[in-house]
């Protein structure tokens, strides 16, 4: 679909919403960034890979990576409240596969820095973690942490500062707290960190459609009606 048509679904899909919903699509729309992205590796428990995606959405965060080496990504419902259908989920998970490996492959052709969260010889604090660079920032499993392969070929390492006698943070409040150090720091930087037009307008399209009911119907009926 075309710029040109797509702009039109949009006006047309926009006539089924309410007018507070349509302001509200464009307001987080102007706040959501790919220049920060999550990655994770093979997370387990349903609360805190919802839990993830919930934070994902709430600090503007478009885009989140799924590795499936061991363990399937199985979020519950009832903690995302629906933050999943308005983030992108990249999943990794080709059987027999180093999904790790094709993660971080083809994040680095997207210009990514990936950056292990996990306490190493080499790691800074997360609020040293420079926000200038396009930065994928990675999670592990719970209890077993990242991967050898992943922490072997991240190019970078960060931690939470801790001071009391817990070793680790929950993934799910660990994730969080390195979001909002991140993406706070962004905001308030020179860097150009929001969406282009082109992005804006792909997303206006899938939000409405998951704002809409019977969508699908519409959609269809509106295709018809301007490419006969």
């Amino acid at each position: 679909m075309d710029k040109t048509l797509k702009n039109q679904l949009v006006t047309y899909l926009k006539d089924f919403v309410t007018e507070d919903r349509w302001q509200r699509i464009t307001e987080v729309l102007n706040k959501r960034t790919r220049h920060l992205t999550v990655v994770l590796e093979d997370i387990y428990q349903p609360h805190n890979a919802s839990a993830v995606l919930r934070s994902c959405d709430c600090f503007g965060i478009q885009d989140v990576h799924i590795i499936e080496n061991r363990n399937e990504f199985d979020p519950n419902q009832g903690i995302t409240i629906g933050a999943d259908q308005w983030i992108s989920i990249h999943s990794h998970n080709e059987p027999g596969a180093n999904n790790t490996k094709r993660c971080y492959k083809q994040l680095r052709r997207q210009g990514y820095r990936i950056i292990a969260t996990t306490p190493h010889e080499e790691d800074v604090t997360i609020d040293e973690v420079p926000v200038s660079e396009k930065t994928a920032l990675v999670f592990g499993a719970e209890l077993k942490g990242l991967s050898d392969f992943a922490l072997e070929h991240a190019d970078g390492y960060a931690r939470i500062p801790m001071v009391g006698f817990s070793e680790s943070f929950n993934i799910s409040v660990g994730a969080a707290l390195c979001l909002y150090d991140m993406t706070t720091r962004l905001r308030k930087s020179e860097v150009n960190w929001t969406l282009s037009d082109t992005e804006k307008l792909d997303l206006k399209c899938e939000w409405l459609e998951n704002s809409v009911r019977a969508a699908d119907r519409l959609k269809q009926r509106f295709l018809e009606e301007h490419q006969s």
